[in-house]
């Protein structure tokens, strides 16, 4: 298993990551996402905890990192996007599809009353979990399994966020969410550029609506036989 910890900061390590963090959230204001609370979700959570250890400089340049699995973590302003449009009220209940590295659940966490998330890989959730522990984050909780299906169990969602790309948003996604719930997913060919979607359920149904071009690796049914 991938080791997490490393050895303390130096000075010089310290100031260059309060750097990265500084501009990462003036870069977030530029792209009017402002509101405190997002911003403050964003502060909290170390990314360089989330990427590999040789990408640890760089973890706030805006571009996708590498991870296990043949997976990655998606750039930090995309995240941030994703996360400011999901518009998670306090004590909101929230759904991750695609744990990955357990970035966007950690940040998400800061917003949220709970956050349940699911990867197909347990070698991913086995890694999100001890990082979830490391910043002693007490709401998450996490599942190997089949995010086509969502978390039955566990319904129904305020919020649901899909970090893979699907040609159709799983129906059972959308029976999962709440009245005045938020869904936000890559839509579109899984090897090709997507749309990020943003679907608002109300009294008259679902309303959709277009965020951006997008990128993601797919969202493939069921559990990874292996990793």
């Amino acid at each position: 298993m991938t080791d997490i910890t490393e050895p303390p900061f130096n000075q010089a390590e310290i100031e260059r990551d309060r750097t990265a963090v500084a501009d990462f959230l003036l870069r977030l204001r530029r792209k009017r996402i402002t509101d405190p609370r997002v911003l403050a979700a964003f502060e909290a959570v170390p990314r360089r905890l989330f990427v590999p250890h040789s990408a640890r400089d760089n973890a706030y340049l805006d571009r996708a990192l590498p991870i296990e699995c043949g997976q990655s973590i998606s750039a930090p302003e995309l995240v941030a996007m994703m996360t400011a449009a999901l518009d998670v009220p306090p004590g909101a209940q929230v759904l991750e599809i695609g744990t990955g590295s357990g970035y966007q659940a950690a940040v998400l966490a800061g917003l949220a009353q709970h956050v349940y998330t699911i990867d197909r890989f347990r070698t991913l959730v086995e890694l999100a979990e001890l990082r979830f522990r490391t910043l002693k984050l007490h709401n998450i909780t996490t599942l190997v399994g089949d995010g086509t299906l969502g978390w039955p169990a566990n319904a129904m969602f305020d919020r649901i966020v899909v970090t893979a790309a699907t040609e159709a948003v799983p129906e059972a996604l959308f029976r999962q969410l709440r009245p005045k719930g938020i869904l936000i997913a890559p839509v579109g060919p899984v090897e090709g550029v997507q749309k990020l979607m943003r679907y608002l359920r109300d009294e008259k149904g679902i309303h959709e609506s277009v965020l951006a071009d997008v990128r993601f690796v797919p969202l493939i049914p069921g559990k990874a036989e292996r990793l």
